[in-house]
């Protein structure tokens, strides 16, 4: 079977709806949401990509490896969401249009997962990237995950400064204790 007309067809409509979601981040350059829509992209070329051969060797460590990093990455999200649900609060003060509800917190979040990495949300993305590149790995492949590991590093970098803005001096204390991605590594 030819997948490719399938896959390009699925790519666009699935880009389309990212650029809706993404479209007030898309405005503003300097939003870590701009560069999150481009890791995002990467992420949904990859699935697209490797759609045909999700299930091939599905004993292989590659395969193997694969699942786990699929299978940890919406746990570490979760974690995520729920920590700033639970401590972050909304806020009003946050009138930032580019910003996703979730993230106006008012609080700054130090606790649960947020206490071993700073941004959960960015990891889990990347296991994610990295979980569906090991379904078939190539040199298309192999550009993408490396394509959305690097827009999500500047997204992280972005989401940095913008909460040193406006958490101050309390963002940079919790900068200095915890790993932006890996706890204790990275």
């Amino acid at each position: 079977m030819n997948w490719l007309p399938l896959q390009i067809s699925v790519f666009i409509l699935m880009s389309g709806v990212l650029t809706f979601l993404s479209r007030k981040s898309l405005r503003s350059r300097t939003s870590h949401g701009f560069t999150r829509f481009f890791a995002w992209e990467a992420i949904l070329a990859l699935l697209v990509w490797n759609a045909p051969v999700w299930h091939d060797n599905m004993f292989s460590i590659r395969q193997l490896a694969s699942w786990a990093l699929l299978f940890t990455s919406p746990v570490v999200a979760i974690s995520g969401l729920r920590a700033l649900q639970a401590v972050g609060k909304t806020s009003e003060l946050r009138q930032d249009d580019a910003l996703f509800g979730f993230e106006r917190t008012g609080r700054l979040v130090t606790t649960s997962i947020f206490g071993f990495i700073r941004h959960p949300m960015y990891s889990a993305l990347i296991l994610l990237a990295w979980g569906i590149y090991l379904k078939g790995v190539n040199p298309w492949t192999t550009v993408l995950v490396v394509l959305a590991s690097l827009a999500m590093w500047f997204t992280a970098r972005r989401d940095e400064a913008e909460c040193m803005a406006y958490f101050g001096e309390a963002y940079g204390d919790y900068m200095k204790t915890t790993k932006r991605f890996v706890p204790y590594l990275l």
